[in-house]
């Protein structure tokens, strides 16, 4: 089951896709309804805490993994010990109890660091999995922030370069009007022009 995250990403993803139109002559560039992509940044901004503090419990799970197993173990310990003070309170099977001990201790013990092991790998795989989710989500998020951001730069870095030369133009052909007076022409100074 996917993420509201996720959800949302393939929402602005089909967003782009399917509702934005090209720019005029460009085959890179497109127009978008700022509000609505306004909507889903924000709604966007608002699930990504929840997310990462659901992974992060993910990972606080792995202490109680860890502190089961250590309990385990423990227990298993303590009763190899209870087996061991029971065999050796038995003066004729004393060599039989140690020997039986030891290895009861040995089992346990190896048991409980396969149990402590495989808890520890568990943990981290969860882990280094939740990072990577988050992280893939963010660099997702990064770089539609960033495509839809280059796109409003370029967007009106051409309205004013489009407004400077029409007001470039306007200004070169007022320059060149004569206006003219009742006994003649005036250039763009007002100054007499006979003719």
């Amino acid at each position: 089951m996917s993420s509201r995250i996720e959800q949302i990403i393939e929402e602005i993803e089909e967003y782009i896709d399917r509702d934005c139109k090209f720019q005029p002559l460009s085959t890179t560039k497109i127009i978008v309804n700022k509000e609505h992509l306004d909507e889903l940044l924000r709604e966007l901004r608002m699930k990504t805490p929840d997310e990462i503090k659901r992974y992060q419990k993910i990972i606080a799970n792995r202490d109680a993994i860890l502190a089961d197993a250590k309990a385990k173990a423990d227990a298993m310990i303590e009763e190899a010990q209870v087996q061991t003070t029971e065999l050796v309170s038995e003066h004729e099977i004393m060599q039989q109890a140690y020997a039986q001990a030891n290895e009861i201790v040995t089992q346990a013990t190896a048991q409980a660091q396969e149990i402590l092991d495989n808890a520890t790998m568990d943990a981290n795989t969860i882990r280094v999995g939740a990072i990577q989710y988050t992280d893939d989500l963010l660099a997702n998020a990064e770089s539609i922030i960033g495509h839809t951001l280059d796109s409003y730069t370029t967007k009106y870095d051409g309205l004013i370069n489009s407004l400077q030369e029409c007001y470039d133009t306007v200004r070169s052909n007022r320059s060149e009007l004569e206006v003219p007076s009742d006994d003649g022409y005036y250039d763009e100074n007002g100054q007499g022009d006979l003719r």
